[in-house]
């Protein structure tokens, strides 16, 4: 048994999530897939996938091999890149990337077909979420986060800061009053953004004579989403705490006023995480670099 074959079929059977769609893209028999999978179980003394009706499932032996063979697979190809051109400047390979919903979808899709176009040997798999992916789990290369890091085995390069603003639409404002100083929040309503990893809503604070200050706001309502919440203020149902990237054009238009612009409220710190090592890659560290002078332009991500 090709024991690196082997890998390379294993992993594209789960990225395909099926049998069928995998041996359409590796071209061969279905059966050869199945046999290969059985061979390599046997071998390994351990069951890697579980097929139910409707879908196939890693074993927990299934989901540490898959993540072991990955980082495997990309070790070989980063080691053959050298002598294949990729050292010339010709990234290539499949580079996973992670990035939260709001600012991926606001800030880095919209320019990401000139990444493509300068590296179009590289085949990107993009995943946004809000919630914080594990990036062993979902073998990721790397992933951008928003906020203050915990500890943690992965390299963080940071990359910018998120500001936020305090903002309200006109309807609230001319129902409730204007909130001229961050102690007057108590007798205001405010649209609460909590973390979908935690459940805990997120602190409004407030950097007040150089000291950061936190307070507490009535809730309209709580969502876990940034652009729901951006939503809820708009149609006027309260206060709210938001990125000031996605806030601008609503400022422009007049949908939003901002609010305490005395007092800002802190800046949440982006970094670009991935594992000790992987920057090696080649073309891990052209994104890296592309996604830094991305961010770089933008002034509303330099706070």
């Amino acid at each position: 048994m090709d024991r690196l074959k082997a890998m390379q079929t294993f992993v594209r059977i789960v990225e395909a999530n099926s049998y069928t769609k995998a041996a359409e893209t590796l071209d061969l028999p279905r059966a050869a897939l199945t046999a290969t999978i059985k061979k390599l179980e046997a071998f390994l003394g351990t069951q890697l996938l579980q097929r139910t009706t409707r879908r196939l499932s890693l074993t927990p032996d299934g989901a540490d091999y898959f993540h072991k063979c990955l980082e495997i697979l990309q070790a070989v190809e980063d080691a053959e890149g050298a002598f294949r051109g990729q050292g010339l400047g010709k990234p290539r390979g499949k580079l996973r990337v992670g990035l939260p919903g709001t600012l991926g979808r606001n800030a880095v899709m919209p320019h990401i077909a000139s990444f493509c176009a300068a590296y179009p040997e590289v085949d990107l798999v993009v995943s946004l979420s809000e919630r914080f992916s594990d990036m062993t789990e979902e073998g990721l290369d790397c992933t951008l986060r928003v906020g203050i890091l915990q500890d943690s085995a992965m390299v963080a390069r940071p990359l910018g800061h998120m500001s936020c603003l305090t903002v309200a639409a006109p309807s609230y404002l001319e129902a409730h009053g204007v909130p001229h100083s961050w102690t007057e929040l108590h007798a205001h309503r405010g649209i609460l953004h909590f973390s979908g990893r935690t459940g805990r809503p997120y602190d409004w604070d407030f950097v007040v004579d150089g000291r950061v200050v936190t307070t507490e706001i009535r809730s309209a309502i709580a969502v876990n989403d940034a652009d729901a919440n951006l939503l809820c203020a708009l149609q006027g149902m309260g206060l709210a705490q938001a990125a000031r990237y996605q806030v601008r054009p609503h400022l422009a238009s007049g949908a939003l006023v901002e609010v305490l612009q005395a007092t800002p409220s802190t800046s949440l710190p982006i970094s670009l995480l991935y594992p000790q090592g992987r920057m090696a890659s080649p073309r891990l560290r052209v994104f890296a670099d592309w996604l830094a002078e991305l961010l770089r332009r933008d002034p509303d991500l330099q706070a």
